[in-house]
C-alpha cells in the first residue's frame, strides 16, 4: 500500500468514528447542525494531516481480537478493585497502607505505555502519577493493590495486544 493510500485510509478510519459520535451524541439531525457536523469533523481531519498525525508511529494501533478480551478483563478488575476500595471506605478502622511504586512497564511503544498508564488510573484505588521512560509512578491506596500492580499482569495483557 502507497504511502498516500495509506495516509487516506488513515483519514477515513478517523472520520467515520467522529462523523458517529456527532451523530449519536448531537441528537439533532436538522440541515444547518449536519453541515456544522460534518464541517467540524473535516476540519478535525485537516488539523491532524497538518500536523502529520498520520504519518507518526503514535497513529499506529493495532485493534485486533485480543483488544475486546483486554476491555473485558480490564472490566471485572475495575469492578474487584471498587468492591475492595469500597469495602475500605466502609470499615470503621479505615485500612489503607498508602505507597507510591515504580513499576517497569515492558512495552518500549508510548501507545502501550500510555495505555498501560490509563489502565491503571481507571482501576479504582491505584492512579499512574508519572510515565517517563518506560516506568510508570503509581500511587496506590493499599499495599495490596500496589503488590498486584508489580506481579505485572496488567502489563502483560497490554504488552499482548501488539502480538496480533
Amino acid at each position: 500500500m502507497s504511502t498516500a493510500s495509506q495516509t487516506i485510509t488513515r483519514m477515513l478510519a478517523l472520520l467515520i468514528p467522529l462523523v458517529a459520535a456527532w451523530l449519536l451524541w448531537s441528537g439533532i439531525y436538522k440541515p444547518l447542525l449536519l453541515a456544522l457536523g460534518v464541517f467540524s469533523c473535516l476540519l478535525t481531519i485537516y488539523i491532524k494531516h497538518r500536523m502529520q498525525y498520520f504519518e507518526t508511529e503514535v497513529y499506529a494501533l493495532r485493534f485486533g481480537r485480543r483488544l475486546f478480551g483486554y476491555w473485558l478483563w480490564l472490566a471485572k478488575e475495575v469492578v474487584k478493585s471498587s468492591l475492595d476500595v469500597a469495602r475500605i471506605v466502609i470499615s470503621p478502622s479505615l485500612p489503607i497502607s498508602p505507597q507510591v511504586v515504580t513499576i517497569k512497564a515492558s512495552c518500549e511503544n508510548p501507545v502501550d505505555q500510555a495505555i498501560l498508564a490509563n489502565s491503571i488510573t481507571l482501576t479504582p484505588g491505584t492512579v499512574a502519577l508519572d510515565v517517563y521512560q518506560g516506568e510508570i509512578t503509581v500511587h496506590a491506596l493499599t499495599s495490596a493493590g500496589a503488590d498486584e500492580l508489580k506481579k505485572g499482569e496488567m502489563d502483560r495483557r497490554v504488552a499482548a495486544l501488539r502480538t496480533d
